[in-house]
């Protein structure tokens, strides 16, 4: 059995026995390609977690009506993919084979693809639904096949052709979205076609990767990678709600670098979008 963090997101103090979705922290930032410091993500959004209230007016639920264990973050080490991959995987595995919901918190988008190693193994019809501003569809980054700019392509191996439903993306290279239009159902831009993929994923389970620099950098700064364009706040709210009607076992949101934006106003909206999600979730 997980032992309880010292300090805990907000609502986020069941015990593991008894919780549906166990929290877990991955806060690496090795393969970083612009600007550094999503480590720091997951203790900030704890921390900041207290200024937020755990009722949700958007969805008239409130935490405390649900058991979410957070067991914190895992000791990762920086100076190797490979070995923080594995042992995010293992973490949640561990999760998934006691019959609980893994929501991981990043660090940087690599670490989607330790928790989806898990969830693949035990779902081998798995489904990815992935917002992000980046296609990150790279097959290597300057050389490096273990990149934050290369995770989606990393998971294709690992689902295949047609299982990677892809939204608001707006950025990448011409061979990125050449690969996407054969190999990934891409969405560029918005959330449009959201509602009638996330029908035609009844029957099937899904594991759903929320970068948040999917948002306009206009309302979240605070990420290594900003793009112009991007969703508003109460868009990704609203799609948030759409992908938890499908058959979601496993989730991560992802990308926050907190010392990115002193005003913290980022790190306060990353906190709305894991309350959001944790209830539409848990509903």
């Amino acid at each position: 059995m997980l032992k309880p963090n010292v300090e805990t997101f907000i609502g986020c103090d069941a015990g593991y026995e008894e919780a549906k979705i166990v929290l877990f922290g991955a806060p690496f930032d090795s393969t970083t390609s612009y600007r550094p410091g999503t480590r720091f993500g997951p203790s900030a959004m704890r921390h900041e977690s207290f200024g937020l209230e755990t009722y949700s007016p958007y969805q008239d639920k409130d935490l405390t009506d649900y058991a979410v264990f957070d067991s914190g973050d895992l000791e990762l080490c920086f100076g190797s993919q490979e070995s923080a991959l594995r042992d995010i995987e293992d973490r949640a595995a561990a999760i998934l084979e006691d019959g609980k919901f893994p929501l991981l918190l990043g660090g940087e988008h690599l670490v989607t693809l330790g928790s989806v190693r898990a969830a693949v193994k035990k779902y081998p019809d798995l489904h990815i639904i992935h917002f992000d501003a980046h296609a990150d569809l790279r097959d290597d980054y300057l050389g490096a096949k273990l990149s934050h700019a290369c995770v989606l392509r990393r998971c294709h191996e690992l689902v295949g052709d047609g299982r990677i439903h892809q939204f608001c993306i707006r950025s990448g290279d011409r061979e990125e979205f050449r690969f996407a239009k054969d190999h990934t159902d891409l969405h560029p831009f918005s959330f449009e076609g959201l509602k009638e993929t996330v029908e035609g994923l009844k029957d099937v389970p899904v594991y759903f990767t929320i970068d948040l620099d999917c948002l306009d950098p206009a309302c979240f700064p605070g990420t290594g990678t900003p793009e112009a364009g991007g969703v508003t706040f109460p868009q990704l709210l609203e799609a948030i709600r759409t992908v938890a009607g499908a058959n979601v076992v496993g989730a991560d949101v992802n990308e926050l670098s907190p010392m990115l934006d002193a005003s913290g106003a980022s790190t306060a909206l990353a906190c709305k979008v894991l309350r959001e999600l944790l209830l539409a979730l848990l509903s």
